[in-house]
């Protein structure tokens, strides 16, 4: 398991004049997509939360500089969840099935209309998995801890936008920043993580795996709910035309449903549509015009879809299932033993908040309190502010189950916020499941951004999320690109926000630590 070493900087301390000048051109380059705010404006990107008032993000001048080691923990991350979709996925149709135990469907199925589960479990989308896969990773003192997996995520064009404009930097000489403490070294550069055009690249190959034998044009659908997604999914869908793939990104009512499929007119030219690409969450499919139709093709295979329609594999509480004793050996087959070890360390301990009553001789597996064994929720209510080292999320099919909304963190909470957190989220249970996962702090570390008010670059010490972008083509996954978050240190959640830093992530060509 990799870890960040505690002498090594997060970002090397840049010379000014050439630090400032690589900020103004990744703002500029930024704003001239369109995809970096300006006053007045919102900011896109998932981690900008959709009730949030941030109208930018804090620029860096040097992108994050990982080591071989950390490279290679992400490399080989990607084939690891892949094979944890396929898992869950084949848990699922055997809970269904009664191969599994049948409380595995029955929470995976939790809160979600009927006709949408009996769409999910249709026979030919019974292998289908996520074709984009992005955890969230914490490094802490202890290593990397991933919080949750992310199907449907936004960043897509934001990172790929900003590789490139870090990638170009970096083969400018005169505008790099050293990478050494010392004024005397060399001036070595940097490979972006997946390259200039990997994140373009690879989603662009992923699109064509995901549209098969389908002909026609790809359609990138964003909803309203995700609309503060368009600027990055448009300027995306660009960059893959300029690489001959017909791919344009549009609201739903754009398409147009007939009897031979789904079509789109671009540019006064009508064509036939091949696949869609969802951009936009199961549950709100009733506020989406034309939804309907868009399964109705799908089902009847005129029109490819990816994600696909499986609201079971888009559940924060899969990691819950991970961690249960009861499907241990079944987790150990499918993933293998050490597999199966890599990934319960690094995914935390979760519980599903289910109200059910309890047997007197039970406890709830893995969950205590200080060195006592909870029988109940109940107990967790009476933890101190040192015992509740945990986080209750909601864990999908939500519109609180995106942007850290939603999001309770035990020991920041008053006792009396706590219980009412602890009592709502169980309540909720017949709608929205929530979990109780544990909480891992993450390091700090230092990080340079220039300041917009007056100008000049500001150090700051913050807590950073990882983000890597992974795509399935086949049997395939490629890592295409990393986004890193670093929020300031007096912040709880890292998410994204006015005040935080935003940079892809990259290795030393010349393996400076």
């Amino acid at each position: 398991m990799a870890s960040l070493s505690q002498t090594e900087p997060f970002c090397p301390p840049p010379q000014t004049e050439p630090a400032l000048n690589r900020c103004t051109t990744v703002r500029a380059g930024l704003s001239e997509a369109g995809l970096f705010a300006s006053a007045g404006h919102r900011a896109i990107e998932d981690i900008v939360p959709a009730a949030h008032t941030a109208t930018s993000w804090r620029i860096s001048p040097s992108p994050l500089v990982l080591s071989q080691e950390q490279l290679t923990f992400f490399v080989q991350l990607g084939p690891q969840l892949l094979s944890f979709y396929r898992a869950l996925n084949r848990l699922y149709h055997e809970s269904v099935k009664g191969a599994q135990p049948a409380w595995v469907a029955s929470w995976l199925d939790q809160g979600k209309p009927d006709a949408l589960v009996n769409y999910s479990r249709m026979k030919r989308f019974r292998d289908s998995v996520p074709h984009v896969i992005r955890p969230d990773v914490i490094p802490t003192q202890d290593g990397m801890v991933i919080t949750e997996l992310d199907s449907v995520p936004g960043g897509i064009g934001l990172t790929a936008a900003m590789s490139q404009l870090y990638a170009d930097l970096a083969s400018q000489p005169s505008t790099l920043s050293p990478l050494r403490l010392s004024e005397a070294s060399p001036q070595p550069s940097y490979d972006l993580v997946g390259g200039r055009d990997g994140m373009v690249r690879g989603f662009g190959a992923m699109l064509r795996s995901a549209q098969g034998q389908h002909a026609g044009c790809i359609a990138i659908v964003v909803s309203e709910e995700a609309k503060d997604y368009l600027p990055e999914m448009t300027w995306l869908a660009a960059q893959l035309r300029k690489q001959g793939l017909p791919a344009w990104c549009v609201e739903p009512r754009a398409i147009r449903f007939t009897e031979d499929g789904l079509r789109l007119t671009v540019d006064e030219n009508e064509q036939a549509i091949g696949l869609i690409y969802r951009f936009y969450e199961l549950f709100d499919l009733l506020n989406i015009p034309k939804a309907e139709l868009v399964q109705y093709a799908v089902k009847k295979e005129r029109v490819a879809v990816t994600p696909p329609y499986k609201p079971a594999l888009e559940e924060k509480s899969a990691f819950a299932l991970l961690h249960h004793p009861v499907l241990s050996s079944f987790w150990s087959k499918e993933l293998g033993p050490d597999g199966f070890l890599h990934l319960t360390t690094i995914m935390p301990k979760t519980w599903l908040l289910d109200p059910s009553p309890i047997p007197p001789t039970a406890t709830i597996p893995g969950l205590y309190v200080g060195e006592r064994a909870l029988a109940g929720w109940s107990g967790l209510e009476t933890a101190t502010q040192k015992e509740r080292h945990f986080v209750i999320k909601p864990s999908g099919f939500s519109e609180l189950a995106w942007g850290s909304r939603g999001v309770s963190i035990g020991h920041d909470l008053p006792q009396a916020e706590w219980v009412t957190a602890l009592r709502n989220a169980l309540a909720s249970f017949p709608q929205t499941p929530y979990l109780l996962q544990e909480f891992h702090k993450g390091r700090l570390f230092e990080m340079d951004y220039l300041d917009e008010g007056t100008n000049r670059l500001t150090h700051m010490a913050g807590r950073a999320r990882l983000s890597p972008y992974y795509f399935v083509t086949g049997e395939k996954v490629e890592l295409a690109g990393i986004l890193a978050t670093i929020c300031p240190a007096d912040k709880k959640i890292i998410h994204g926000m006015k005040d935080a830093i935003l940079v892809p992530c990259a290795v030393s060509k010349d393996n400076v630590q």
